[in-house]
């Protein structure tokens, strides 16, 4: 069937400038992290995107490594695009990184040259694009040289091959000197991708100060800290639940101190008409610095039910307050 995208996709959408660049992000971006696999039946997965897009998310992220298997979020993407989303590509945001490991030997990891250049190159294959508008370096590499890493997001918008350049999960003083090195270039960073959530603070220590007077976005990823600030979690710990299944939250980390938080954190929510979920997103959009957050999603119900928390992003310093003793 012939996708026709909902005519009033903007006006459900709010929209915020990414640093001092010309370009503004959906509130709430759809990543491809998790659920987007070979695991998962690609018509679900084309049903969030049409959803997604027909709320007015533009903005789809990802990485060459996200799946499982490795390349296979990409690969399904670009089979959304090519059936439904291709006559709206010039609508569309979509970011990809390299970093983290991707292929066997030396060459297939880190922040190298010969890397981050290789993988782009893959990304775009299994994308079906000539370019994607964001390309992040996915991490810090202490055995590359930041002129090196740099310089290949600096080659990567020169050729073409991607309009603006990244940076994920670097600190603040790398951020800065990042900052200074690519300016020097020519190119400069557009947006820093951090984790940021109620349980996980680390970016206020210093690193949105920096992206603030640098001007460059913040797009937040685990806002939902790897679905621990969600309903998920309220009565234990489910046997199908990323804590119980994945690397990235183990069942050692979700403590019974962590579950009273989480509760508590909920009726918090539940005075503020908002699901746990909700108002995480919203509290982590609270930060006028903050550009976006990058959820994940199951089904078109949890994506709905996400986006949910834009329609009551503003706190009383009462329940900030409450929060932070609670978390």
């Amino acid at each position: 069937m012939t996708y026709l995208v909902a005519p009033d996709r903007y006006e459900r959408m709010t929209y915020r400038r990414s640093g001092r660049s010309g370009i503004r992000l959906p509130l709430i971006s759809l990543g491809l992290w998790h659920n987007f696999g070979q695991e998962r039946p690609l018509s679900t997965q084309r049903e969030i995107c049409r959803r997604a897009f027909d709320l007015g998310v533009t903005h789809f992220d990802l990485a060459n490594n996200y799946g499982p298997p490795y390349g296979s979020a990409e690969e399904n993407f670009g089979a959304i695009l090519a059936s439904d989303l291709r006559p709206y590509r010039d609508e569309l945001m979509i970011s990809t990184k390299a970093g983290w490991d991707m292929w066997p030997g030396p060459y297939g990891d880190g922040g190298s040259r010969k890397y981050l250049l290789a993988s782009l190159d893959q990304s775009l294959r299994r994308m079906r694009l000539d370019y994607v508008d964001i390309f992040y370096s996915h991490r810090f590499d202490p055995d590359t040289p930041l002129e090196e890493t740099l310089g290949a997001l600096d080659s990567a918008v020169r050729a073409g091959k991607a309009l603006y350049a990244g940076v994920s999960s670097y600190s603040p003083d790398q951020t800065s000197e990042e900052v200074a090195l690519m300016r020097g270039l020519g190119t400069p960073l557009m947006i820093q991708q951090p984790s940021y959530s109620i349980f996980n603070r680390w970016i206020e220590d210093g690193l949105l100060d920096v992206l603030g007077k640098e001007g460059l976005g913040c797009i937040a990823f685990s806002p939902l800290a790897q679905g621990l600030l969600t309903d998920r979690y309220l009565h234990g710990i489910p046997a199908d639940s990323r804590a119980a299944t994945s690397r990235f939250l183990t069942r050692d980390a979700v403590t019974g101190d962590v579950l009273a938080k989480v509760r508590a954190l909920n009726q918090i929510a539940g005075r503020r008409g908002q699901s746990l979920a909700q108002m995480a997103l919203a509290w982590a959009l609270r930060d006028p610095r903050m550009t976006s957050v990058v959820i994940g999603a199951s089904s078109v119900g949890q994506l709905e039910d996400n986006l949910g928390a834009l329609s009551r992003l503003e706190f009383t310093g009462d329940e900030l307050a409450e929060i932070d003793r609670v978390a």
